[in-house]
């Protein structure tokens, strides 16, 4: 399947947002172990807001000390300033490029789709944390399946996954997508 990478890039944002107006308890525990409500919107708008400093071609250490500090006191507003901006700025990045990450050099195609899995993924914990629709959109559940599942068995290793779930194979698209992140759908 061909997938347009900046639309769901502009959906992932949109489920992102939706699951923010949700929030009423920014400690209230994520499906990620180590953040609570507020950590897991802190690191989603920190990713925003260094995403037009990488498409420019600065490196993600140089990125990070340019930007401003984040005000945990109103996220909601960072995320309302960080993600017009960064959507912004896929729309003006080349066709062709790469962004130098911490441990690698990415294509700007393989930025974008790590970057709407991410958001999309975060979505779902957002929504597991509020107790608001969990259901991801279709599109967006299928575009991240074709990055996570052809990594199955690195996910783990690279730190930033925990275990899969177990899950029967017949089960729906979402639940094996986010089983293979390490995070359990069905709970």
């Amino acid at each position: 399947m061909t997938f347009n990478w900046l639309e769901l890039h502009r959906r992932s944002h949109e489920e992102f947002g939706r699951r923010l107006a949700a929030v009423t308890d920014w400690s209230a525990p994520t499906p990620d172990s180590e953040w609570d409500t507020r950590a897991l919107v802190r690191h989603v708008v920190e990713e925003q807001q260094v995403v037009p400093h990488l498409l420019s071609g600065v490196p993600l250490e140089e990125a990070r000390r340019a930007v401003d500090p984040i005000d945990d006191d109103d996220l909601r507003a960072e995320w309302e300033r960080y993600s017009p901006a960064a959507l912004a700025a896929w729309d003006d990045a080349p066709a062709t490029g790469t962004v130098r990450l911490l441990r690698d050099t990415l294509t700007l195609e393989d930025y974008l789709r790590e970057q709407v899995s991410d958001v999309a993924i975060h979505a779902w914990d957002l929504a597991r944390a509020t107790g608001s629709d969990e259901t991801l959109h279709p599109d967006l559940v299928e575009a991240a399946w074709s990055i996570f599942e052809p990594q199955k068995a690195t996910l783990e290793a690279s730190g930033l996954y925990a275990s899969a779930v177990p899950v029967p194979e017949d089960a729906p698209l979402q639940v094996r997508l986010l089983a293979l992140t390490g995070r359990d759908a069905t709970a």
